[in-house]
């Protein structure tokens, strides 16, 4: 059985008040139509076709890896008239699944049990019940249970309007048959559309019986068509990232305040304060401490880690047992080794420093190499940027380098050196010496200073 899956992407969105295409808005970090299209390849469906149309190309060019097919609705008439754009790049496919681009924490296991369900009849809903189903379609059942037709709430009587069970909107059917029912469906509806529910009462009318599944939760099933509704799903999908976590064996001070835009993975007896946000591909091994108010992204931290507050750590690596923070910054290629302490507000970029070393204070550290057991003062600069290119400074195994030093790259400092605070190193320093530059400090006895007239 090959399954082809249409998501329904072309609706403006109006209610988000907002120049960017309603599935673009991105809720952890990806765009809603991302989280959808997660949900398809999980499927393991043959074909996925996608149906755009405000925004135009924005919208498939924000996914440039994807295989889908995309296809544009240039004149949006409706849920049924979106889905035929899609039918005839469908021809090859036994079942179509009809997903929506706006729902995306629909999950895989709730589409491959409506997918099981429905497997001996040409059609099958997902609904659910709802204490307060205003604006869904109403499901519509006779005497024994069986689904006679689906009503929109503008067109629905007083009685279809008491209804609580509603249309999620999510379908599969026989494609050949969909393919007759859509041909058949009209716009002589309030709002002159061609609604893809109308095809319900057209099989109905050829005697097919409907079959319908539900959602484990409403959440899954839950559309955005405005901020307020994303804010509510990005804190469902939060608080159940959160929760995994903790089953997991990670402590959290407080699991509402945890903001994952990507993946994270913790080893047992992991740590994290409040107000933690992980982007990308984050990765903490077991024992490590994360203070609040951080920022984790495409970094690895190895066991025993601490991370004081307010740090920030992208595209870096830090061994076990460092150090780091508070108020620090790790910038893309920083490689610091075991045992490491990166103090407040020292910042290190394409960089590598060995074990047990320490730049606790005040310091940039860039394009660099710094050895094993390396103490960096204060204010300590390596000035790798020549306003055209960068280069680089070395640091030996168990160097000195004094406060407020600037080491002009490219320059070596050779190991168990000693830099004296305050100097400018601007040629190799050489290994096991003093090394540094000041002018002679000077008194003048007689010196008056300046006084207002």
């Amino acid at each position: 059985m090959k399954l082809g899956v249409v998501i329904l992407a072309a609706g403006k969105g109006t209610r988000m008040r907002s120049a960017l295409p309603k599935v673009l808005h991105p809720l952890a970090g990806r765009p809603l139509l991302g989280h959808v299209l997660d949900a398809a390849a999980a499927l393991g469906a043959a074909r996925v076709c996608v149906v755009y149309g405000h925004g135009g190309a924005q919208v498939p060019e924000a996914f440039p890896q994807s295989k889908a097919h995309w296809i544009e609705q240039a004149e949006r008439l409706g849920t049924g008239h979106a889905v035929m754009q899609a039918m005839p790049g469908l021809s090859e496919m036994d079942r179509v699944l009809v997903l929506y681009g706006d729902v995306p924490l629909i999950e895989p296991e709730t589409l491959n049990r409506l997918v099981d369900d429905t497997a001996d009849t040409q059609l099958g809903l997902l609904t659910m019940e709802l204490d307060d189903p205003t604006g869904y379609g109403r499901i519509v059942r006779d005497k024994s249970g069986r689904v006679l037709r689906i009503v929109e709430q503008k067109d629905a009587s007083t009685a279809e309007r008491a209804i609580t069970e509603v249309n999620t909107g999510i379908i599969v059917a026989d494609r050949s048959s969909l393919d007759t029912w859509l041909g058949r469906i009209d716009d002589n509806n309030v709002q002159r559309e061609y609604y893809l529910t109308d095809v319900i009462g057209l099989a109905v009318g050829e005697g097919v019986e409907v079959a319908t599944t539900a959602p484990e939760t409403l959440e899954e099933v839950a559309g955005v068509n405005d901020r307020a509704q994303l804010a509510a799903l990005e804190r469902h999908y939060q608080h159940g990232l959160a929760t995994k976590l903790m089953h997991g064996g990670t402590t959290l001070a407080d699991p509402g305040r945890l903001d994952v835009r990507g993946s994270l993975s913790c080893d047992q007896d992991v740590f994290l304060d409040v107000n933690l946000v992980c982007e990308g591909r984050v990765r903490i091994g077991a024992n490590c401490r994360i203070g609040p108010n951080c920022i984790l992204k495409d970094c690895t931290l190895g066991a025993g880690v601490e991370v004081l507050a307010n740090s920030v750590i992208e595209g870096a690596s830090v061994g076990p047992g460092a150090r780091i923070g508070p108020f620090a910054r790790l910038r893309p290629e920083a490689e610091i080794a075991e045992e490491c302490h990166i103090g407040n507000f020292v910042e290190v970029k394409k960089a590598r420093i060995a074990a047990g070393s320490k730049v606790n204070h005040l310091s940039y550290v860039g394009d660099a190499e710094i050895g094993a057991g390396v103490n960096v003062g204060a204010g300590t600069i390596t000035c790798n940027y020549d306003g055209a290119n960068k280069h680089r400074t070395v640091i030996g195994d168990g160097a000195f380098i004094g406060s407020n030093t600037a080491l002009v790259a490219p320059v070596e400092v050779g190991a168990g050196a000693t830099i004296g605070a305050g100097s400018v190193i601007n040629r190799d320093a050489p290994a096991e010496r003093l090394t540094l530059t000041r002018a002679r400090q000077t008194t003048i006895d007689d010196w008056q200073r300046p006084k207002k007239r």
